[in-house]
């Protein structure tokens, strides 16, 4: 195996690791777990939670738009795929991680309904988690799309 192989296995790797962290971590806010704590820092009441539920019903509507957006672009890993286009209408006008930034709402949104420090600990994890992947799709980004570092500055977010 050259170098040149090495480096690919490694980044390929660390790709892989980071989309089943996301979905591993994206699957633990539908179970609760007995032996888990499920400690809350404070009581919930009718209005964080009905607040929590608005969170996640807006920003399910919101990721649901980006992947219609997205089309055929659309791949779980963050490597654009082969022939892919770069979007910059619709909902990616406004801003360039819709559907990253969705999964952090709607995971903020269950933190907000139980008010617990497992989904806290679960929101955190999945904000780091994103925050790498995001790093990571923005350079593939940048040297796929000759236009991607302008769009980047006309759309910070």
């Amino acid at each position: 195996m050259t170098k040149f192989q090495f480096k690919n296995f490694i980044k390929s790797t660390y790709e892989l690791i980071l989309v089943f962290l996301q979905f591993f971590i994206i699957i633990l806010h539908f179970f609760q777990w007995e032996f888990i704590p499920q400690k809350q820092i404070i009581q919930v009441s009718p209005f964080s939670y009905l607040l929590g539920f608005l969170i996640i019903i807006i920003s399910l509507i919101i990721l649901l738009v980006a992947i219609k957006e997205l089309g055929r672009n659309l791949s779980p890993l963050p490597r654009p795929i082969n022939n892919s286009n770069l979007v910059t209408t619709g909902i990616y006008r406004f801003i360039r991680h819709p559907m990253y930034y969705s999964l952090l709402f709607i995971s903020f949104g269950f933190f907000i309904t139980k008010l617990s420090i497992y989904y806290l600990f679960l929101s955190i994890s999945l904000a780091l988690i994103i925050k790498f992947k995001i790093a990571l799709e923005e350079q593939y980004l940048n040297n796929k799309f000759k236009n991607y570092l302008i769009y980047k500055n006309e759309v910070k977010y």
